[in-house]
């Protein structure tokens, strides 16, 4: 899948760059969101998280047909005719070759190909960097003609066969579908920030995601007059139990801390795992006087955060365009609060609008 508009750019990509999604086997491993492998089709040679974090978010299973079926139970829908498999059996079948790099531990990088022993990380390295197939370029050019043919961001559905010898064969590109891009359909856009409205709980100019959030009554956030930077192993044990709480309710919430979330050095922000805010529908990282960390916008948790479209946002100190309406936040009633752990429930939800386009983002008080 490629999209001519990706609202999540990281280091210098901007939103008209585009992003594409691959994966082995058939569509539907994509297209569901699963753990799938992104590049910008601007910039193939920009590796969008680090190795380490890809190893540990790398394609673990495909979808192939089942050839084996004597019968086929409609009535099950579309998997009635899928195998779900395993990674290794699309390096046995020697599906993956060329679509796989090697994690060499003692250099602490990948290495493309598979002729070397170690964990197998799906990464299209050959592919997407070394111009095994023009594909960046397939895509990059595919994708300027059909936006300006149809004068809105688009998405494509497309596969490639690589064929059995890729080397001495050419491989193969398939367009199977153009649309309007789905994200693009909702009018999220806002008239600029205004910091100082008495409406606004957060204010934020720089924010990746895009669209609006409606129904969210609770604020789970890092009280800043209370937060010791060397306690954040505990608020990170506390925050899990909360986020807990919030699957077995089903709610979602609004969260704020300070530093990088899911930063590996606990002095950087609260070294939280994605389980421990998996229910969080907006993340904000906050600046303060003394405790100024470069934001991270999600970099951490890039596939859950891309995947399921959830808004990231930096709020820096000082900032004449960006902020935290606390005052506001403390008179609000609080449902639980473990030190600097607070969970506000509030009377009336807030209104939430990423505008993807500029890259800013505001939740509105009830």
């Amino acid at each position: 899948m490629a999209q001519s508009y990706n609202y999540y750019p990281v280091a210098y990509l901007q939103p008209e760059d585009g992003i594409a999604v691959l994966g082995v086997g058939l569509g539907k491993y994509v297209v569901e969101g699963e753990q799938a492998f992104r590049f910008c089709p601007a910039y193939p040679q920009l590796d969008m998280v680090s190795a380490g974090e890809l190893l540990k978010a790398s394609q673990r299973h495909f979808y192939a047909l089942d050839l084996g079926r004597d019968t086929v139970d409609l009535f099950r829908g579309e998997d009635a005719t899928l195998a779900r498999l395993d990674i290794a059996e699309a390096e046995r079948d020697g599906a993956l070759a060329h679509c796989a790099s090697v994690w060499d531990a003692d250099d602490q990088q990948l290495r493309p190909g598979l002729y070397r022993p170690g964990p197998r990380v799906v990464n299209f390295m050959n592919v997407v960097k070394y111009d095994q197939m023009p594909l960046a370029r397939v895509l990059r050019t595919t994708l300027d003609l059909v936006r300006e043919a149809m004068e809105t961001p688009v998405e494509l559905e497309f596969a490639v066969d690589l064929g059995p010898d890729p080397v001495n064969r050419k491989p193969t590109f398939y367009l199977l579908q153009i649309k309007h891009q789905l994200q693009d359909s909702e009018d999220c856009s806002l008239d600029g920030l205004h910091p100082g409205d008495p409406s606004l709980l957060l204010a934020s100019e720089r924010c990746v995601g895009n669209g609006v959030v409606e129904g969210l009554q609770d604020v789970v956030w890092i009280d800043p007059t209370a937060f010791d930077k060397t306690q954040t192993p505990a608020l990170a044990e506390s925050l899990e139990r909360l986020n807990d709480r919030f699957r077995a309710a089903n709610r979602r919430y609004l969260l704020l801390g300070p530093g990088r979330w899911g930063s590996r050095d606990r002095y950087l922000g609260i070294p939280v795992t994605w389980p421990a805010i998996s229910c969080a529908r907006l993340i904000v990282e906050y600046a303060l006087p003394d405790f100024q960390v470069d934001a991270s916008l999600g970099s951490h948790f890039f596939h859950n955060v891309t995947a399921l479209n959830i808004g990231y946002c930096s709020v820096p100190h000082p900032s004449s365009t960006s902020r935290i309406d606390w005052d506001w936040l403390r008179t609000q009633p609080e449902a639980t609060r473990q030190g600097a752990l607070v969970h506000s429930r509030l009377e009336q939800p807030l209104r939430i609008r990423m505008d993807g386009r500029r890259g800013i983002c505001a939740a509105f008080k009830p």
